[in-house]
Parts: structure tokens; C-alpha cells; sequence
């Protein structure tokens, strides 16, 4: 009789030799203070975010498309953009990722890209699909 029992491993981040420690460090501190990927998240799902600075609504339109407000200059009332993801401030990009401690970024149709200040809390509201 085999008594002999094996734990599933878990989907631990590898660093990537051809990337640098600094680099390495963000991605897997990304994945620590956890996040959302658009991706995953229903049409009409709603998230509170919030930033050192604002709070923001942000409704899932599909296909990296958003509805955001929150900001009184940029997005005052809800606008349509494409959320392009999350950055540590630098120009790489985690693509459509909401993540703690990072800054979101996204495509607005008149002020171009814009970058908030860092990320302090996600909220999921659970919304009905219909927003």
C-alpha cells in the first residue's frame, strides 16, 4: 500500500534571468499586494479604486475599454478609455492590470495617456452587468 502523498505546488513567480533584480523585485511585489486583471473581470464589473490622490469608478466595457471617473479635470463624469494597465512608475507596463502600489495608466481620448498616483485599495462592487 502507497501511503506516499504529494502536495500540488504552488504557481510560485520565477524570476527571469534575462531581466534585472530591480525589475524581477516589482513583478513579484506586484503579485504579493495582488491586483485584478481586466481580462478577468465581466462586462458591466465595477471596481472602486483607490489612488494617493482620488477615488475612481471603473466599469469593465470589454476589450480593454473602461469607464472611468473620479478625477475632477480628466474624467469628471464617466468617460470611455482604454485601460492599458499598471506601471511602478517607469516605462514598463503590466498590460491591463489594476495592481496595489503600482499606477494605473490609460488612454484617454482628449488628454492622451494619463498615469495616477499610486494605487492604495481595489474594490469589486459586484455590479449587475448592466452598468
Amino acid at each position: 500500500m502507497d501511503t506516499q502523498t504529494t502536495a500540488p505546488t504552488p504557481n510560485l513567480f520565477q524570476p527571469h534571468p534575462n531581466l534585472c533584480d530591480a525589475v524581477n523585485h516589482n513583478i513579484a511585489q506586484s503579485e504579493i499586494e495582488g491586483g485584478v486583471y481586466l481580462d478577468n473581470l465581466r462586462e458591466g464589473e465595477t471596481l472602486e479604486v483607490e489612488t494617493q490622490n482620488h477615488w475612481y469608478t471603473i466599469v469593465n466595457r470589454g476589450q480593454g475599454r473602461v469607464l472611468i471617473c473620479g478625477h475632477p479635470k480628466f474624467c469628471p463624469a464617466p468617460t470611455l478609455v482604454r485601460l492599458e494597465g499598471s506601471t511602478w512608475g517607469g516605462t514598463m507596463l503590466k498590460s491591463r492590470f489594476i495592481g496595489r502600489g503600482m499606477r494605473l495608466e490609460f488612454r484617454h481620448p482628449a488628454f492622451r495617456t494619463i498615469t495616477t498616483s499610486r494605487i492604495v485599495e481595489i474594490r469589486s462592487t459586484r455590479a449587475s452587468g448592466n452598468a
